[in-house]
Protein backbone atom coordinates (compact mmCIF):
# COMPACT_ATOMS: atom_id res chain seq x y z
CA UNK A 1 0.00 0.00 0.00
CA UNK A 2 1.28 3.42 -0.94
CA UNK A 3 0.00 6.70 0.44
CA UNK A 4 0.37 10.18 -1.02
CA UNK A 5 -2.02 12.18 1.14
CA UNK A 6 -1.76 10.87 4.71
CA UNK A 7 -0.15 12.98 7.43
CA UNK A 8 0.57 12.30 11.08
CA UNK A 9 -0.94 15.54 12.39
CA UNK A 10 -0.27 14.82 16.08
CA UNK A 11 0.83 12.05 18.40
CA UNK A 12 0.95 11.92 22.21
CA UNK A 13 1.00 9.45 25.07
CA UNK A 14 0.24 8.98 28.75
CA UNK A 15 2.17 6.91 31.30
CA UNK A 16 1.24 5.74 34.79
CA UNK A 17 3.32 6.95 37.72
CA UNK A 18 3.71 3.66 39.62
CA UNK A 19 7.03 2.01 38.76
CA UNK A 20 7.92 -1.67 39.20
CA UNK A 21 11.58 -2.51 38.67
CA UNK A 22 12.83 -5.87 37.50
CA UNK A 23 14.63 -6.11 40.84
CA UNK A 24 11.29 -5.66 42.63
CA UNK A 25 9.70 -8.48 40.63
CA UNK A 26 12.59 -10.79 41.41
CA UNK A 27 12.20 -9.98 45.10
CA UNK A 28 8.58 -11.18 44.86
CA UNK A 29 9.84 -14.40 43.27
CA UNK A 30 12.72 -14.92 45.70
CA UNK A 31 11.39 -18.29 46.99
CA UNK A 32 11.48 -19.66 43.43
CA UNK A 33 14.81 -18.02 42.62
CA UNK A 34 16.36 -19.58 45.71
CA UNK A 35 14.88 -23.04 45.11
CA UNK A 36 15.88 -23.11 41.42
CA UNK A 37 19.20 -21.36 42.09
CA UNK A 38 18.40 -18.61 39.59
CA UNK A 39 20.79 -15.64 39.76
CA UNK A 40 19.35 -12.28 40.80
CA UNK A 41 19.41 -9.76 37.96
CA UNK A 42 18.52 -12.44 35.41
CA UNK A 43 15.33 -10.66 34.28
CA UNK A 44 17.01 -7.35 33.45
CA UNK A 45 20.10 -9.05 32.03
CA UNK A 46 18.11 -11.17 29.58
CA UNK A 47 15.61 -8.50 28.50
CA UNK A 48 17.30 -5.16 29.06
CA UNK A 49 14.16 -4.01 30.91
CA UNK A 50 14.99 -2.14 34.11
CA UNK A 51 11.45 -1.10 34.97
CA UNK A 52 7.87 -0.86 33.79
CA UNK A 53 4.89 1.20 34.93
CA UNK A 54 1.32 0.37 35.93
CA UNK A 55 -1.98 2.08 36.58
CA UNK A 56 -4.16 0.80 39.44
CA UNK A 57 -5.77 -2.52 38.49
CA UNK A 58 -9.25 -1.00 38.23
CA UNK A 59 -8.23 1.68 35.72
CA UNK A 60 -10.24 1.17 32.53
CA UNK A 61 -8.50 1.04 29.13
CA UNK A 62 -10.86 3.75 27.86
CA UNK A 63 -9.69 6.12 30.60
CA UNK A 64 -6.06 5.46 29.73
CA UNK A 65 -6.67 6.00 26.02
CA UNK A 66 -8.74 9.12 26.62
CA UNK A 67 -5.98 10.64 28.78
CA UNK A 68 -3.50 10.34 25.88
CA UNK A 69 -6.10 11.62 23.39
CA UNK A 70 -6.89 14.65 25.56
CA UNK A 71 -3.20 15.62 25.55
CA UNK A 72 -3.14 15.24 21.77
CA UNK A 73 -6.29 17.26 21.15
CA UNK A 74 -4.98 20.07 23.37
CA UNK A 75 -2.09 20.65 20.98
CA UNK A 76 -3.69 19.68 17.65
CA UNK A 77 -4.69 22.31 15.12
CA UNK A 78 -7.74 20.21 14.23
CA UNK A 79 -10.87 20.49 16.37
CA UNK A 80 -12.43 17.33 17.74
CA UNK A 81 -15.71 17.93 15.90
CA UNK A 82 -13.76 17.29 12.67
CA UNK A 83 -12.73 13.73 13.60
CA UNK A 84 -14.36 11.31 11.17
CA UNK A 85 -13.12 8.03 12.69
CA UNK A 86 -12.10 6.81 16.14
CA UNK A 87 -10.33 3.44 16.51
CA UNK A 88 -9.35 1.80 19.80
CA UNK A 89 -6.58 -0.69 19.02
CA UNK A 90 -5.56 -2.13 22.41
CA UNK A 91 -5.41 -5.69 23.66
CA UNK A 92 -7.10 -4.42 26.84
CA UNK A 93 -10.79 -3.52 26.61
CA UNK A 94 -13.34 -2.20 29.06
CA UNK A 95 -15.67 -5.13 28.36
CA UNK A 96 -16.91 -7.36 25.56
CA UNK A 97 -19.70 -4.97 24.54
CA UNK A 98 -19.92 -2.18 23.59
CA UNK A 99 -16.69 -1.30 21.81
CA UNK A 100 -14.16 0.42 24.09
CA UNK A 101 -14.09 3.13 21.42
CA UNK A 102 -17.63 4.02 22.52
CA UNK A 103 -16.39 4.93 25.98
CA UNK A 104 -13.41 6.87 24.62
CA UNK A 105 -15.79 8.73 22.28
CA UNK A 106 -17.98 9.72 25.23
CA UNK A 107 -15.09 10.80 27.46
CA UNK A 108 -13.64 12.98 24.69
CA UNK A 109 -17.02 14.46 23.72
CA UNK A 110 -16.62 13.65 20.03
CA UNK A 111 -19.38 14.38 17.56
CA UNK A 112 -22.18 12.19 16.25
CA UNK A 113 -20.47 12.15 12.85
CA UNK A 114 -17.51 10.15 14.21
CA UNK A 115 -17.51 6.48 13.20
CA UNK A 116 -16.16 4.25 15.99
CA UNK A 117 -14.86 0.71 16.31
CA UNK A 118 -12.24 -1.45 18.03
CA UNK A 119 -9.40 -3.26 16.29
CA UNK A 120 -7.80 -6.18 18.11
CA UNK A 121 -4.64 -7.88 16.85
CA UNK A 122 -2.33 -8.45 19.81
CA UNK A 123 0.52 -5.92 19.78
CA UNK A 124 -0.36 -4.73 16.26
CA UNK A 125 -3.82 -3.29 16.93
CA UNK A 126 -2.74 0.35 16.70
CA UNK A 127 -0.70 -0.23 13.54
CA UNK A 128 -3.67 -2.08 12.02
CA UNK A 129 -5.82 0.92 12.92
CA UNK A 130 -3.29 3.28 11.33
CA UNK A 131 -3.18 1.22 8.14
CA UNK A 132 -6.98 1.04 7.90
CA UNK A 133 -7.40 4.76 8.59
CA UNK A 134 -4.66 5.71 6.13
CA UNK A 135 -6.32 3.66 3.41
CA UNK A 136 -9.65 5.40 4.11
CA UNK A 137 -8.02 8.83 4.01
CA UNK A 138 -6.17 8.00 0.81
CA UNK A 139 -9.39 6.80 -0.84
CA UNK A 140 -11.26 9.95 0.15
CA UNK A 141 -13.73 8.14 2.40
CA UNK A 142 -12.64 10.21 5.43
CA UNK A 143 -10.41 13.20 6.14
CA UNK A 144 -9.35 12.54 9.74
CA UNK A 145 -8.87 9.57 12.08
CA UNK A 146 -7.95 9.29 15.75
CA UNK A 147 -6.32 5.98 16.71
CA UNK A 148 -5.92 5.29 20.44
CA UNK A 149 -4.82 2.54 22.79
CA UNK A 150 -4.82 2.02 26.55
CA UNK A 151 -2.83 -0.96 27.86
CA UNK A 152 -2.31 -2.03 31.48
CA UNK A 153 -0.46 -5.30 32.09
CA UNK A 154 -0.69 -5.11 35.87
CA UNK A 155 -3.34 -7.78 36.25
CA UNK A 156 -1.35 -10.17 34.05
CA UNK A 157 1.84 -9.69 36.06
CA UNK A 158 0.02 -10.02 39.39
CA UNK A 159 -1.66 -13.23 38.18
CA UNK A 160 1.68 -14.54 36.92
CA UNK A 161 3.39 -13.90 40.26
CA UNK A 162 0.58 -15.72 42.06
CA UNK A 163 0.71 -18.67 39.64
CA UNK A 164 4.46 -19.03 39.93
CA UNK A 165 4.53 -18.82 43.72
CA UNK A 166 1.71 -21.36 44.12
CA UNK A 167 2.86 -23.91 41.55
CA UNK A 168 5.51 -26.63 41.49
CA UNK A 169 7.75 -24.83 39.00
CA UNK A 170 11.09 -26.06 37.64
CA UNK A 171 13.55 -24.37 35.28
CA UNK A 172 11.73 -25.74 32.23
CA UNK A 173 8.14 -25.03 33.26
CA UNK A 174 8.91 -21.43 34.26
CA UNK A 175 9.91 -20.52 30.71
CA UNK A 176 6.38 -19.98 29.25
CA UNK A 177 5.67 -17.42 32.00
CA UNK A 178 8.87 -15.43 31.63
CA UNK A 179 7.58 -13.12 28.87
CA UNK A 180 4.71 -12.04 31.14
CA UNK A 181 7.22 -10.31 33.42
CA UNK A 182 8.28 -7.97 30.60
CA UNK A 183 4.81 -6.42 30.24
CA UNK A 184 4.13 -2.79 31.23
CA UNK A 185 1.44 -0.15 30.75
CA UNK A 186 0.93 2.93 28.62
CA UNK A 187 -1.53 4.79 26.43
CA UNK A 188 -1.12 6.50 23.09
CA UNK A 189 -3.11 8.57 20.60
CA UNK A 190 -2.35 9.35 16.94
CA UNK A 191 -4.27 11.76 14.73
CA UNK A 192 -4.03 11.12 10.98
CA UNK A 193 -5.43 13.53 8.44
CA UNK A 194 -5.41 14.38 4.76
CA UNK A 195 -2.36 16.52 4.13
CA UNK A 196 -4.53 19.29 2.66
CA UNK A 197 -5.77 20.00 6.21
CA UNK A 198 -2.28 20.75 7.54
CA UNK A 199 -1.37 24.25 8.64
CA UNK A 200 2.35 23.40 8.91
CA UNK A 201 4.70 20.63 7.82
CA UNK A 202 4.05 17.28 9.52
CA UNK A 203 5.37 13.73 9.03
CA UNK A 204 3.82 11.91 6.08
CA UNK A 205 2.90 8.23 6.04
CA UNK A 206 4.03 6.97 2.65
CA UNK A 207 3.70 3.17 2.62
CA UNK A 208 2.63 0.05 4.51
CA UNK A 209 3.16 -3.67 3.96
CA UNK A 210 1.61 -6.59 5.82
CA UNK A 211 2.43 -10.28 6.17
CA UNK A 212 0.65 -12.95 8.25
CA UNK A 213 1.64 -16.50 9.17
CA UNK A 214 -1.14 -17.98 11.31
CA UNK A 215 0.56 -21.39 11.48
CA UNK A 216 2.29 -19.95 14.55
CA UNK A 217 -0.86 -18.70 16.30
CA UNK A 218 -0.28 -21.11 19.21
CA UNK A 219 3.09 -19.69 20.27
CA UNK A 220 1.63 -16.94 22.47
CA UNK A 221 -1.85 -17.41 23.90
CA UNK A 222 -3.57 -15.52 26.69
CA UNK A 223 -6.95 -14.93 28.27
CA UNK A 224 -8.90 -15.19 31.49
CA UNK A 225 -7.55 -17.66 34.03
CA UNK A 226 -9.96 -20.29 35.37
CA UNK A 227 -9.41 -19.03 38.93
CA UNK A 228 -9.79 -15.39 37.93
CA UNK A 229 -7.31 -12.86 36.66
CA UNK A 230 -5.38 -13.21 33.43
CA UNK A 231 -2.91 -15.75 32.14
CA UNK A 232 -0.59 -15.93 29.16
CA UNK A 233 1.91 -18.54 28.11
CA UNK A 234 4.56 -17.91 25.47
CA UNK A 235 7.05 -20.10 23.68
CA UNK A 236 9.57 -17.26 23.66
CA UNK A 237 12.23 -19.01 21.61
CA UNK A 238 9.74 -20.32 19.05
CA UNK A 239 8.00 -16.96 18.82
CA UNK A 240 11.30 -15.17 18.29
CA UNK A 241 12.41 -17.50 15.50
CA UNK A 242 9.03 -17.43 13.74
CA UNK A 243 8.79 -13.66 14.14
CA UNK A 244 12.24 -13.08 12.66
CA UNK A 245 11.41 -15.30 9.69
CA UNK A 246 8.15 -13.42 9.02
CA UNK A 247 9.89 -10.05 9.44
CA UNK A 248 12.50 -11.03 6.84
CA UNK A 249 9.76 -11.77 4.32
CA UNK A 250 7.95 -8.53 5.10
CA UNK A 251 11.16 -6.49 4.93
CA UNK A 252 11.69 -7.77 1.39
CA UNK A 253 8.19 -6.60 0.46
CA UNK A 254 8.78 -3.30 2.25
CA UNK A 255 11.87 -2.58 0.16
CA UNK A 256 9.97 -3.38 -3.03
CA UNK A 257 7.04 -1.14 -2.05
CA UNK A 258 9.12 1.83 -0.91
CA UNK A 259 12.22 1.58 -3.09
CA UNK A 260 14.25 1.78 0.12
CA UNK A 261 17.25 -0.34 1.03
CA UNK A 262 18.94 -1.14 4.33
CA UNK A 263 20.76 2.22 4.34
CA UNK A 264 17.71 4.42 3.62
CA UNK A 265 16.12 4.87 7.08
CA UNK A 266 17.74 7.48 9.29
CA UNK A 267 15.77 6.11 12.24
CA UNK A 268 14.23 2.68 12.90
CA UNK A 269 11.62 1.88 15.55
CA UNK A 270 10.58 -1.70 16.28
CA UNK A 271 7.96 -3.26 18.52
CA UNK A 272 9.41 -2.95 22.04
CA UNK A 273 9.97 -6.46 23.42
CA UNK A 274 13.54 -6.47 24.76
CA UNK A 275 17.20 -6.32 23.81
CA UNK A 276 17.53 -9.88 22.49
CA UNK A 277 14.60 -9.49 20.10
CA UNK A 278 15.94 -6.15 18.84
CA UNK A 279 19.45 -7.54 18.37
CA UNK A 280 18.22 -10.56 16.40
CA UNK A 281 15.90 -8.46 14.23
CA UNK A 282 18.59 -5.98 13.24
CA UNK A 283 21.00 -8.80 12.45
CA UNK A 284 18.42 -10.70 10.36
CA UNK A 285 17.43 -7.62 8.32
CA UNK A 286 21.03 -6.35 7.97
CA UNK A 287 20.08 -3.04 9.57
CA UNK A 288 22.34 -0.69 11.52
CA UNK A 289 21.48 -1.04 15.22
CA UNK A 290 22.82 2.48 15.79
CA UNK A 291 19.66 3.74 14.06
CA UNK A 292 17.45 2.05 16.65
CA UNK A 293 15.41 4.07 19.13
CA UNK A 294 13.96 2.16 22.07
CA UNK A 295 11.90 2.65 25.23
CA UNK A 296 11.61 -0.92 26.49
CA UNK A 297 14.35 -0.27 29.06
CA UNK A 298 12.03 1.90 31.16
CA UNK A 299 8.55 0.95 29.87
CA UNK A 300 8.75 -2.77 29.15
CA UNK A 301 6.43 -4.18 26.50
CA UNK A 302 3.28 -2.02 26.47
CA UNK A 303 1.51 -4.10 23.84
CA UNK A 304 -0.16 -2.21 21.01
CA UNK A 305 0.99 1.11 22.51
CA UNK A 306 4.68 0.16 22.51
CA UNK A 307 5.82 1.14 19.03
CA UNK A 308 3.70 4.32 18.75
CA UNK A 309 4.77 5.53 22.22
CA UNK A 310 8.37 5.02 21.14
CA UNK A 311 7.71 6.97 17.95
CA UNK A 312 6.16 9.79 19.98
CA UNK A 313 9.15 9.84 22.32
CA UNK A 314 11.61 9.91 19.42
CA UNK A 315 9.79 12.89 17.88
CA UNK A 316 9.52 14.61 21.27
CA UNK A 317 13.22 14.26 22.10
CA UNK A 318 14.54 15.18 18.66
CA UNK A 319 15.78 11.67 17.91
CA UNK A 320 13.77 12.03 14.69
CA UNK A 321 14.54 15.19 12.72
CA UNK A 322 12.49 16.87 9.99
CA UNK A 323 13.11 15.11 6.69
CA UNK A 324 14.22 11.81 8.25
CA UNK A 325 13.11 8.58 6.62
CA UNK A 326 11.69 6.44 9.46
CA UNK A 327 10.97 2.71 9.32
CA UNK A 328 8.35 1.41 11.76
CA UNK A 329 8.70 -2.36 12.12
CA UNK A 330 5.80 -3.99 13.94
CA UNK A 331 5.18 -7.63 14.81
CA UNK A 332 2.58 -9.31 16.96
CA UNK A 333 1.63 -12.80 18.06
CA UNK A 334 -0.65 -14.59 15.70
CA UNK A 335 1.75 -14.02 13.79
CA UNK A 336 1.47 -10.75 11.89
CA UNK A 337 3.96 -8.14 10.76
CA UNK A 338 3.21 -4.58 9.67
CA UNK A 339 5.92 -2.26 8.41
CA UNK A 340 5.27 1.44 7.79
CA UNK A 341 7.33 4.13 6.06
CA UNK A 342 7.23 7.62 7.54
CA UNK A 343 8.80 10.75 6.09
CA UNK A 344 9.33 13.12 9.00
Amino acid sequence: MKFSNVALESIDYALPSECWTSEFLEEQLSPIYERLKLPKGRLEFMTGIRERRFWPADTLPSAMAASAAEKLLAKSSLSKDKIDLLVHGAVCRDRMEPATAAYVHGQLGLGANTQIFDVSNACLGVLNGVTLAASMIESGAIKTALIVSGENGRQLIESTLQQLLNADIDRQSIKPFFSNLTIGAGAVALLLCHKDLLKEDKPLLTAAVVQTDSSHNHLCEGGNASEGGLEMQTDSEGLLEAGISLAQKNWGLFKQETGWNEDTPERIICHQVGKQHAKRLYEALSLDVEKDFSTFETLGNTGSAALPITLATALETGAIQSGDAVALLGIGSGLSSIMLALQA
